[in-house]
């Protein structure tokens, strides 16, 4: 007992060991939860950087950087630059995507469970200029600012034809975005503000 005891805390005083131990542990769950997930994801950032294509990641990923207490979501969706659309699409057919074309998305999918989207609605387009740098799961991205993750998810819970399942997690990720940044809750427009319970000042 006094030798395991011993392991933990030379574990624990190496902050380097400490977070590899959960970038392991955080990627090993997105795995169990996307049936494979991680690759895809990886495999999917690979491609777009190597392509110098300027995106970033929006929705439950974007959000799952910003606030606490992150969610697994099978969900991947992304955005790019105007001009980039078409080389995006083409570099990830070219790396073994599959896809299907709709009006305002392309969608690709891997190996795992993982549905990926790209959006192509005109007011994502700006998004990738304002990215950060970010580690979600154990596996380093790109995603929108804060500003404009919330943007998005306003945007996705005002749509009426989404389903109403999404549009519940849509209003829970407004709120825990706001939850974690108060300050936000100035920026909702008056119909959520009237939803969401104001955070106190901080003291």
């Amino acid at each position: 007992m006094a030798s395991r005891g011993c392991s933990v805390r030379k574990l624990t005083d190496n902050p380097a060991r400490v977070r590899y131990a959960l970038i392991v542990t955080a990627k090993k769950f997105y795995d169990w939860q996307t049936a494979g997930g991680t690759n895809d994801v990886m495999h999917l950032v690979d491609c777009l950087e190597r392509a110098e294509v300027r995106w970033c990641a929006i929705d439950g990923i974007a959000v799952n950087h910003w606030a606490e207490e992150p969610m697994v979501t099978r969900d991947v969706d992304f955005v790019v630059a105007a001009e980039d659309v078409d080389r995006a699409v083409s570099t990830l057919v070219g790396e073994g995507f599959t896809f299907d074309h709709f009006q305002w998305s392309v969608n690709f999918k891997g190996q795992s469970s993982v549905s990926i989207q790209l959006s192509t609605e005109d007011i994502y387009l700006s998004f990738p200029d304002r990215s950060v740098p970010a580690d979600v799961h154990g596996i380093l991205l790109r995603v929108a600012s804060l500003e404009e993750t919330l943007t998005g998810k306003v945007l996705a819970w005002r749509d009426s034809s989404r389903r109403q399942s999404k549009r519940i997690k849509d209003f829970a990720d407004i709120a825990r975005l706001v939850e974690t940044h108060p300050t936000l809750w100035s920026l909702l427009p008056e119909n959520l503000q009237l939803e969401i319970e104001k955070p106190a000042e901080p003291c």
